[in-house]
């Protein structure tokens, strides 16, 4: 069983979610410890994709999520949501859109 990323990365960075999978269990590896696996707008889109497509492949019967480094999650990207104060309206409907997607990816079946 080997590591591979949850997409194509196209950067020299480091793929931010790993997937694996174990039998008929897949695990997605959260892979952004030095920013204590913080929920960036990319990583929320990529969890969503990988279990959906979980979801979808008759084979897998489980999802397991962990993650890489000291921390499982410190939650939201503070840096991302912060940057947005500039925009007009002070970042609302910025955080609001984070908010929307990152329900969407937890309440995904």
């Amino acid at each position: 069983m080997t590591a591979r990323p949850a997409r194509a990365e196209t950067s020299e960075q480091p793929p931010i979610l790993l997937r694996q999978t174990q039998g008929s269990i897949a695990v997605l590896t959260l892979n952004r410890p030095n920013a204590r696996n913080c929920l960036s707008e990319q990583l929320i889109g990529d969890l969503h994709r990988t279990i959906d497509a979980a979801g979808e492949d008759p084979a897998i019967r489980a999802v397991v999520i962990a993650a890489n480094g000291p921390a499982f999650s410190s939650g939201h990207d503070l840096k991302e949501l912060t940057a947005h104060r500039a925009d007009p309206d002070r970042g609302r409907a910025y955080f609001a859109h984070m908010m929307t997607i990152c329900s969407a990816m937890m309440q995904t079946t």
